[in-house]
């Protein structure tokens, strides 16, 4: 089985968006996996939403500390012996191809963690989308390539007994904790950066705060995990 987790923190607008394709009933009876909604406090419609369409839903009463926390909450309750985490505003390109390529390749391949090309909405995309995702999946391939490590969080794919051996994400990071989980199953084993597989993010974030300050924040806070063992941001700002 393959459990999809996806954290959440008031994001009603965007969730049906990806809970409607995985409740595809054909993509339910082609593949064997279970959604899990793993939430942190939302205050809107998100929870009657989820527990509308997800398998299991995860909600205490203690609002999550950070989505590392919210993560590692859902794959406690996974089922699966693969995990794949992706954030409430994303849609995956093609579902079938993306779970077939999970459950038939990777699950049976000797990689640890995989991970996929980000780019944004197509209906909503421009040039300086293009420019910037594009750097970003070259870099990003290029890190696994060299056994650095690195999934960004809108789409982080691992094997559970390996997510287990190095205690899920680190739940003292406000940001970064998707690269510093990749940055420690990469001292494991390798790390598969798959081309052919794509899922599209809201461009929300950079809409609001442009890339140059998105850029620096990923900096600041890799700088700081890796002098300081702690991110530098100290929240990191729901974008609704």
């Amino acid at each position: 089985m393959i459990s999809i987790i996806i954290p959440t923190l008031n994001e009603e607008v965007l969730l049906p968006n990806i809970l409607g394709q995985l409740n595809n009933p054909e993509l339910r009876k082609s593949h064997d996996y279970e959604i899990i909604i793993s939430d942190g406090g939302s205050k809107d419609k998100t929870l009657d939403i989820a527990r509308q369409f997800a398998d299991k839903v995860i909600a205490y009463s203690e609002p999550h500390d950070n989505i590392a926390v919210g993560r590692n909450r859902g794959a406690e309750a996974a089922s699966g012996e693969i995990l794949i985490f992706l954030t409430a505003d994303v849609l995956i390109e093609n579902p079938h191809a993306f779970l077939e390529k999970i459950g038939n390749y990777f699950q049976k391949s000797k990689y640890l963690a995989m991970t996929c090309v980000v780019k944004t909405f197509p209906t909503e995309a421009i040039y300086k989308d293009t420019l910037f995702h594009g750097f970003c999946n070259i870099y990003f391939y290029s890190l696994n390539v060299f056994g650095v490590g690195m999934g960004r969080g809108e789409c982080n794919i691992v094997k559970r007994e390996i997510f287990q051996s190095v205690h899920g994400y680190n739940a003292k990071l406000v940001a970064g904790e998707d690269w510093d989980l990749y940055k420690r199953i990469a001292k494991k084993g390798r790390i598969f950066f798959d081309w052919k597989l794509r899922v599209f993010e809201s461009p929300r974030r950079y809409r609001k705060f442009g890339y140059m300050k998105v850029i620096l924040s990923w900096f600041t806070n890799s700088f700081s995990i890796v002098v300081a063992k702690k991110s530098s941001s100290r929240v990191w700002e729901q974008i609704r």
